[in-house]
């Protein structure tokens, strides 16, 4: 048999990922592994590979459906990345630079859609299938899936932040979370009146770029700007904007209200500072609801917890000036070298529709990116909150899209950490200056 595209790629990935450590007889070992394996998949039908964030089995069930959808077109292998997103994007990126065919479809984190793209990773959908992924999709995850005027990823799964609050606390406090003004500033307020704290992701990753940019977008600012120069962009994080995001995360980490080891929280850090006894208001994904409920039913947390749970949009940053929630979710592209572009299209397409959204928001709690789904029943009965969710991902301020999102996330990471050490202006102006450098290879990260 001649080795096909898949053998090549396997190899020069092996190659690439350990050179000069493979002595002959390793080499050939490994040659010859891949060599099996490319020969193993004889079948006619073609076996496509999902690279895949991590979730609780639902790709891998919504893959199989689809798989069985196509009458035997091609049936479906999932491939399953590391939890942390900078991990993710370094695996696909180290697979894709060696032009490996076996990447077929991968769930994509929208921040990484540009670099991908303008890399040539991405295998961009024809003008005429772009409406199957654009309509009926919310506003916020539509604008993290083009790059220079064409579709190159279709909106899977979107995700936001809500505001959580204990109603106990704020009826203390004398707040209403819900009301339309309601501020950073009135929570940090309310938490220290009633010696409460308020969950946030403040730890060196990337769910603190998530937290900074929504305070930064929601003062009518954005870290970076004049994207399409690449390296040359402009960073706009030393601004009106930036100085408020900088006071309020300072504010809080100095703050009676900050949670023990604020630092080193992400998201599951923030929900148990939140589910105990000093937990007052919370800023955070929607699975936390069913994360206590479930918590609820194993009697690892007490119902009387549950039941003081209440949900408000997105806190403002300025009184009367709408906040812009987090945006997250995943986008699914088709890898630029997949030997099946058409089968890796059908999946796609069977993946993002309305029905393939209803059923893994309902299977893998994660919200769905069209916004008739919050409309189906179930969704509705899973997610009290639903018509929430929906509104906060239509109205949430993404992440900036650029190639060098990588180094424009790593730059803003490292000079805002630890929260405790955000000052105004200077924290925004450190930043600026050093994005500057890293974007025109003067400094490293």
């Amino acid at each position: 048999m001649t080795p096909g595209p898949r053998f090549w790629a396997t190899f020069r990935l092996v190659s690439s990922l350990h050179p000069g450590r493979l002595g002959a007889s390793a080499t050939v070992l490994a040659m010859s592994a891949a060599l099996l394996s490319a020969c193993g998949s004889g079948s006619s039908t073609p076996v496509l590979n999902w690279y895949i964030n991590p979730d609780n089995g639902g790709q891998s069930r919504l893959a199989q459906k689809c798989a069985a959808a196509s009458n035997g077109a091609y049936q479906v292998q999932v491939q399953t990345l590391p939890n942390d997103a900078s991990q993710q994007r370094e695996q696909l990126v180290r697979r894709l630079a060696a032009k490996d065919s076996s990447i077929d479809v991968m769930s994509l984190d929208p921040p990484f859609v540009a670099e991908f793209a303008n890399a040539g990773f991405l295998h961009p959908f024809a003008p005429e299938d772009e409406a199957t992924f654009k309509n009926g999709v919310l506003q916020g995850p539509l604008k993290t899936a083009d790059w220079k005027g064409k579709l190159v990823a279709a909106p899977f799964w979107a995700n936001t932040q809500l505001l959580w609050y204990r109603k106990s606390v704020a009826q203390a406090a004398g707040v209403d979370p819900a009301a339309p003004d309601f501020t950073w500033d009135q929570m940090i307020k309310a938490a220290e009146s009633q010696k409460k704290v308020i969950g946030v992701q403040a730890n060196r990753y990337e769910g603190y770029m998530v937290w900074i940019n929504a305070l930064v977008v929601s003062a009518g600012g954005q870290i970076i700007t004049n994207v399409e120069a690449g390296k040359n962009a402009t960073p706009t994080i030393n601004s009106a904007a930036g100085d408020d995001a900088a006071r309020i995360i300072g504010d809080l980490a100095r703050s009676a209200a900050a949670p023990p080891a604020m630092s080193t929280a992400g998201e599951e850090e923030a929900r148990s500072a939140f589910q105990s006894s000093s937990g007052g208001f919370m800023v955070n994904w929607p699975y936390v609801y069913g994360a206590a409920k479930g918590e609820v039913d194993s009697g690892a947390l007490s119902k009387s917890v549950l039941d003081d749970i209440a949900w408000a949009r997105y806190p403002e940053v300025r009184a009367g000036e709408p906040s812009k929630p987090p945006l997250g979710g995943i986008n699914l592209a088709i890898g630029a070298y997949t030997t099946y572009p058409n089968q890796a299209l059908d999946l796609v397409k069977c993946a993002t529709s309305l029905e393939s959204n209803v059923e893994y928001m309902l299977d893998a709690g994660n919200p769905a990116a069209k916004a008739a789904a919050y409309d189906d029943p179930k969704v509705q009965q899973a997610f009290p909150m639903a018509a929430l969710i929906r509104q906060s991902i239509n109205d949430a301020g993404p992440r900036p899209v650029t190639p060098y999102y990588n180094d424009v996330s790593t730059s803003v990471q490292v000079t805002w950490h630890p929260a405790s050490s955000v000052h105004t202006p200077d924290t925004p102006e450190q930043t600026s200056t050093f994005m500057a450098d890293v974007l025109q290879g003067k400094r490293l990260l």
